[in-house]
């Protein structure tokens, strides 16, 4: 039987895809003048490039574990 798809590959698709409609947004509003809301979109870009990388560290750490190596985080 097959191992089902993790969910933190569904959270990583998720967050690339804020991250570049955040950035797009942002960009498009900072043209347009709205600068208020350019800064707003561009944090919710940053959170999700944040978000990526820890989904990242956390499918790295499962991979070593599923592997039979079961090391710190951070080696």
């Amino acid at each position: 039987m097959e191992e089902p798809y993790s969910p933190l590959n569904l959270r990583l698709v998720l967050a690339a895809f804020g991250l570049v409609v955040c950035t797009v947004l942002s960009a498009l509003l900072f043209r347009a003048g709205w600068t208020i809301p350019g800064w707003l979109l561009a944090a919710w870009a940053l959170a999700a490039l944040v978000d990526i990388v820890v989904i990242q560290l956390r499918r790295r750490a499962r991979a070593r574990t599923a592997s039979g190596r079961n090391h710190s985080l951070f080696e």
